[in-house]
Order: C-alpha cells, then structure tokens, then sequence
C-alpha cells in the first residue's frame, strides 16, 4: 500500500513564516496527483515534507499505515526526483542509476537487473556508458528517473522535474511521465507552476495559494467548476476573464448588468435559486476567452446579447487568435477562430457563450 495522508499539517519556519497551512489530503494507492499554485505557495515544501527533507511543525503524515513524521528519507520507501537532475558528473549512467543500491548492498546481479529494465523501459539503454555532460537535458531527465525507478519506491515524489527542458521536450517528456506512472503502477506526487502540466498529466490537481488548498479535484472540475476566483484565473489559458456587474431579478428572470448592457442569463443559470440573494448586488463575472464568440452571423441571431468592444491587438497563432479586446474600459481576452475578424481598432460585436459569476468580498464561485 503506497497512498498517502496529511492532516492538518503546518510548516512554520524559524522567523515565524507559515509556509504551508492546514493542509489535509488524502491520496490514494496508485494515484497521480499534481500540486500546482505560482511560486511560493507551499507546493515545494509540501513534497518535501513528504521526502523527510522538511520537518514537519505540526499534523500528522502517513504513507500507507504507518505515521512518518520522525522516520528518516531513507526509511520512508519513497523516490524523489528533482528539478536539477542531480547526477554525479564523474559516474557513467549506469553508475548513477546503481548507486543507490550499491549503498544498500544490493547484490551486484540484482543491479544489473534493475539498472537494465529501467534502461529499457526508458529508452536509454545506448546511453549507460556515457557520462552526464555527454547528454541531452531530457536524457538527463531520463536518468534520474531511471536512479529513482531502480528502487522500486512506493511513492514518487516529482519536483518540477521538466522546468528545465525546451518547450517540444516538456511536451514529449510529459506523455513519457504518464507512461511510467501506468506501467509502474505507483503513487506519483508532482509539483509544478505551470497550469499546463497540472491539467494533462494528474487524476488530480491540489491548487494552492499562500501554503493554503484552494481546490482539490479533476482536471475538469477545476476548469468547469472551479471554487474561487484564484482557481478559475488560475486554471486554463489564456486566463479567465474578470469583469465587474450587477444581478436583478426583473419579471421572473434574471438580468445580468455589464457597463453599458443588460443581458438575460435566466437560461444560463436556471434553478439557481441561491441567485436571488444577489439581487440588486453587484458580482463579479469570470468568462473564459473561448466562451467569447466573434461571429457575424451568430451574434445577428442573438442581438440581445451582445457587447461592443475594440480589438487592441490580434496575435494569430496558426488555427486560432488571440483577440485583446477593450469593453468599456474592462480588458478582455477571446481565443478565436483562426478566420475571425483582426483589424485592429475597430469595434467587434461580442457574444458570451458562457459564464461564472463569483461573491466580489469572498470570491467564492456563487453558481458553482
């Protein structure tokens, strides 16, 4: 059994700095989880706690059933693998990969059993005799996979371990992680900034801000269902969109206000009765830009529901653009179509497709 549980775990530095605050977390066996969240927000020391490289200043950490607060890196039958590679530059490749278990006195037939499999599995069995300065970044990458994958750990523990890499090999080295996870068949516990790597690779996503969870979910939940205002602007790219508004109830239907328009978004959000309570109060209205249409013949059949904003700048990016467009003084994004209109400073007839509205003094998602 390798899943893992936090309960209310505190790390509090010296100078008195909460870096991560009553996190509970339960990962199951197996499980691919992500920690993701901008720089400083506890991901890092969170994994790293888990490692027995942190001391942990209060709660309760288990891997399977037995509590490892005070139990050593080296006893807690994990594998970690770090955003530098940390090879030894004087070892061969193989070496790397062996060193570990030469320590543990592994007998030498078992290494070369081990190191080998784990060559073959990732492709870099050409590369055993060849010293790190000799490779690739992602060949590197690959080797301190393949020194964390001899031990055969219970857990993996993944420290932003692509940040390094050029854009095409993150891509690839990506699906190679997935991979591995499903032909190892153990718990992967991933830390990474960057929103992409969160939403492709995990079952799921631990969103964190300030050493504080703020979602706990699927990758689609997140994006369709995210809890707050950091989570929903956190998650998908372009980020979402934030305007300001005002709701009404008018005549049994409910009327969103935005600047200079009134839009009925009754079947928006039919059977939100917890709407009401917004009555007349003002919210904010999260539109992600490929809910933004710039369609001619689209918007003519829908003219109740249209803005008018200026195109500032058009960046075309092969299939579709990027619209930066100005409403009333409120910025908005809108990932478009490649053959969308992008003359520049003209005025463009917008229509939303979709929407989240959120508490302004909570940021909580009112329609979650």
């Amino acid at each position: 059994m390798s899943s893992i549980s936090l309960k209310n775990v505190y790390k509090i530095f010296e100078d008195g700095t909460t870096a991560v605050n009553d996190f509970n977390l339960e990962i199951s066996d197996r499980e691919f989880i992500i920690l993701v969240g901008p720089s400083g927000c506890g991901k890092s020391t969170t994994l790293r706690m888990i490692a027995g490289l942190e001391d942990i200043t209060k709660g309760e950490l288990k891997i399977g059933d037995r509590v490892v607060n005070d139990v050593a890196p080296k006893d807690r039958d994990i594998a970690m693998v770090f955003q530098s590679y940390a090879l030894y530059p004087h070892m061969t490749v193989y070496k790397n990969m062996a060193f570990g278990l030469e320590l543990r006195k592994v007998p030498k037939d078992e290494i070369d059993r081990r190191v080998r499999e784990a060559a073959k599995v990732l492709d870099i069995e050409h590369l055993l005799k060849r010293k790190p300065r000799a490779l690739s970044g992602g060949q590197r990458q690959r080797v301190a996979l393949g020194r964390a994958m001899v031990r055969s750990p219970s857990v993996f523990l993944l420290d932003e371990p692509l940040s390094n890499l050029d854009a095409k090999l993150r891509t690839t080295m990506r699906t190679e992680i997935k991979k591995l996870h499903q032909r190892l068949g153990t718990t992967f516990i991933y830390v990474t900034h960057d929103q992409t790597e969160a939403m492709t690779m995990g079952d799921r996503i631990v969103v964190m801000k300030d050493g504080v969870i703020q979602q706990v979910d699927t990758p689609q939940n997140l994006y369709k269902h995210p809890f707050n205002m950091f989570v929903a602007g956190f998650i998908g790219s372009p980020q979402m969109n934030f305007l300001d508004g005002r709701l009404t109830a008018k005549n049994g239907k409910i009327i969103l206000s935005l600047s200079n328009n009134e839009l009925d978004i009754t079947n928006a959000v039919s059977g939100r009765q917890e709407l009401l309570q917004y009555d007349g109060q003002a919210v904010k209205v999260g539109v992600r830009p490929e809910d933004l249409t710039v369609d001619a013949d689209y918007i003519a059949q829908n003219p109740d529901k249209v803005l008018t904003a200026k195109l500032e700048v058009s960046e075309p990016m092969g299939n579709e653009s990027y619209l930066y467009l100005d409403y009333a003084g409120q910025k908005l994004t809108a990932r478009v179509s490649a053959d969308s209109p992008t003359n520049e400073n003209t005025e463009l007839g917008i229509y939303i497709d979709k929407l989240h509205l959120f508490d302004p003094n909570t940021t909580v998602n009112i329609i979650k």
